[in-house]
């Protein structure tokens, strides 16, 4: 029996072991998402964006992106530069290729992360599609990392006693009303 081969058969097979594991975890979130996904409709985004006053000179950050509409319609409609978050991987694939059928790949770029540890310090608008409860367990951190003067604005949940700045309906008929709340970021 040769026992070189078979050494190096074994050694082999152990790293692409290795390998495959990496690579699976590495596609794997690091937690399950603490939201199901579920797309804002494209009236609703539209306010969303009117109601932070997006302009050029925004960069917007998705704090729970889905498909990315709410970035690539920023970037599209108001030459806003933006970033997507999400912890599913399948989310961010489908972002980036919905960034690169709508033509705004270099305004816009999508992350794979927990929203709970990622940094968007940069951001001068986030937009937000999840909980109360993970409102309220984001709130926190977004009035200590964001500067003040930052725009949020978050699609039908509030972040209980924080009363926002302005709430408006978006009726798209038949018992299909959306609320969107705004805040401000407070001087510290």
């Amino acid at each position: 029996m040769n026992y070189q081969f078979r050494w190096t058969t074994i050694t082999n097979g152990i790293v692409l072991l290795l390998c495959s594991a990496w690579t699976l975890s590495a596609q794997i979130p690091q937690r399950i998402p603490d939201v199901p996904y579920v797309g804002t409709p494209p009236r609703v985004v539209e306010e969303m964006l009117k109601l932070a006053g997006v302009t050029r000179n925004d960069v917007i950050y998705d704090l729970g992106c889905g498909d990315g509409r709410i970035v690539i319609t920023a970037a599209q409609k108001y030459g806003a530069r933006g970033v997507g978050i999400d912890i599913d991987s399948q989310r961010i694939r489908e972002s980036n290729e919905n960034a690169q059928k709508a033509g705004v790949t270099g305004q816009v770029r999508f992350s794979q992360q927990d929203l709970f540890t990622a940094d968007f310090r940069e951001a001068t608008v986030v937009t937000l599609y999840l909980l109360p409860s993970v409102n309220l367990q984001l709130r926190p951190k977004l009035l200590r990392e964001l500067k003040p003067g930052t725009r949020i604005v978050s699609h039908n949940y509030d972040m209980g006693d924080w009363k926002p700045e302005k709430v408006v309906t978006v009726d798209l008929g038949e018992f299909n009303e959306h609320k969107i709340y705004y805040w401000v970021v407070p001087a510290r």
